[in-house]
């Protein structure tokens, strides 16, 4: 074998074994021309690519490449390269070969021809990864498994935009109406009053406040207010009694001067003071009613802008997506809270929360509060049951005793007989 490459100049021969190196391996069929890809001294660093070597033949292709062999990347020694070094199972990677045709040489042998491919040089990871990359990976792998879990479970109830029907409603003021709301939820506790401030009133009582407001619900009715007053008539003699002393004489005046202030504030059309001393039966003269009124804006400092539980039961039952039905319900378990003493605990946003929900129930036979609604109200279900239990409470009683004026206004076919509505009594053995 020697002496045929000694006499065969294309054969490499040991004057210029360095040429003859080929990815750890000696070249026996490549003429003068080929040179290797580099000079790498393997006593050092090994063999890092045993199973990349690949046989192929010789055409125009790869002799073009062969005069100008492309240049490989070697990745950097690091610190631990000793240590995976040598560990000979996770060095190999996984590499393809390539089946080639052999080329005869000049000397007549037939053996095949070396070459490296530059296809064979992929973007690979020379090493394993290392054992807390690969915990890593595990650990991360299993968070996205449970988040895919968690959001699976996840109750996908849309939330409704209920203000999108209003947008090009200018009285509607979309842009502000967050805002608004957030500002009627805090000053709704600046206008409360005390709910044991009868306490502190020696000729009068709660059950003569219940008479008195019972009466207003009646001449409101009867007049053709608008709903605004009622409200904020309840809100006036609240506010008023709750610091001014007041005898039982003088306690019907209070609540019609109370009722005409509301109607200049929220009507358009005013009653005259005549009018409410005839439906007073005449116990009052103009001069006591024009001086209980200038008493009455003296004590509350002209204070007439507060968030009734009007202007909260007509947001929240549009987060509901109320009907008829729903919204007359709910104004007859609200105006039945009215009429009580006992329901000033709870605020007025609350109040309307409450009569929204057991208005639902009473009609559904069920009990339900949407996202959407406790979104729009900020209250959950169990923050109502409380308040609903004393609404159905009062929904029971209704038109028994002698206070059944709510309930004769709203047992007409106008209002769509809906104090005839059954309670809603499952709610008193809930489980919250």
């Amino acid at each position: 074998m020697a002496s045929s490459n000694e006499n065969n100049p294309g054969v490499i021969g040991p004057g210029n074994f360095h040429e003859g190196i080929r990815a750890g391996k000696i070249s026996t069929g490549i003429s003068q021309g080929r040179r290797a890809l580099s000079n790498i001294d393997w006593n050092v660093i090994g063999d890092p690519y045993p199973s990349a070597i690949t046989k192929r033949g010789l055409t125009e292709k790869h002799a073009i490449r062969a005069k100008n062999p492309p240049i490989p990347v070697h990745r950097p020694i690091t610190r631990n390269f000793a240590a995976q070094m040598s560990n000979k199972q996770q060095l190999k990677p996984e590499v393809t070969k390539k089946q080639v045709h052999s080329v005869p040489t000049t000397s007549g042998l037939d053996d095949s021809a070396i070459v490296v491919d530059d296809d064979d040089y992929e973007t690979m990871d020379d090493f394993s990864a290392p054992m807390y990359v690969q915990h890593a990976e595990a650990m991360l792998e299993e968070i996205d498994r449970m988040d895919e879990v968690e959001m699976e479970d996840v109750d996908d109830e849309p939330v409704l935009d209920i203000n999108s029907s209003d947008k090009k409603n200018a009285l509607a003021a979309v842009e502000y109406i967050e805002d608004l709301y957030q500002f009627y939820k805090k000053s709704e506790w600046s206008s409360r009053v005390p709910p044991n401030y009868m306490d502190h009133q020696l000729d009068i009582n709660d059950r003569m406040r219940g008479i008195l407001i019972d009466w207003l619900i009646e001449v409101h009715y009867k007049f053709e207010l608008m709903e605004e007053t009622l409200y904020l008539t309840v809100n006036l003699i609240d506010r008023f009694l709750s610091v001014q002393q007041i005898t039982r004489k003088k306690l019907q005046l209070v609540g019609a001067t109370a009722m005409l202030l509301a109607c200049k504030y929220e009507e358009v059309s005013v009653p005259v003071v005549d009018d409410l001393i005839i439906i007073s039966d005449h116990a009052y003269s103009r001069k006591e009613v024009l001086d209980m009124e200038k008493m009455m804006v003296n004590t509350l400092q002209f204070n007439m802008s507060v968030p009734t539980t009007y202007v909260f039961m007509r947001r929240f039952l549009k987060a509901a997506e109320s009907d008829k039905n729903l919204e007359l319900l709910a104004f007859f378990l609200i105006e039945l809270c009215l009429v009580e003493y006992q329901m000033l605990e709870y605020p007025p946003s609350l109040l309307a929360a409450a009569a929204v929900y057991t208005a639902q129930c009473a009609i559904t036979r069920t009990q339900q509060w949407s996202k959407t609604c406790e979104l729009h109200t900020s209250y959950s279900e169990d923050q109502l049951l409380g308040c609903a239990r004393a609404m159905v409470g009062l929904h029971q009683k209704c038109g028994t005793g002698k206070l059944a004026g709510v309930h004769r206004k709203y047992n007409t076919s106008k209002l769509g007989y809906t104090a005839r509505t059954e309670p809603a009594n499952f709610i008193l053995n809930s489980r919250f």
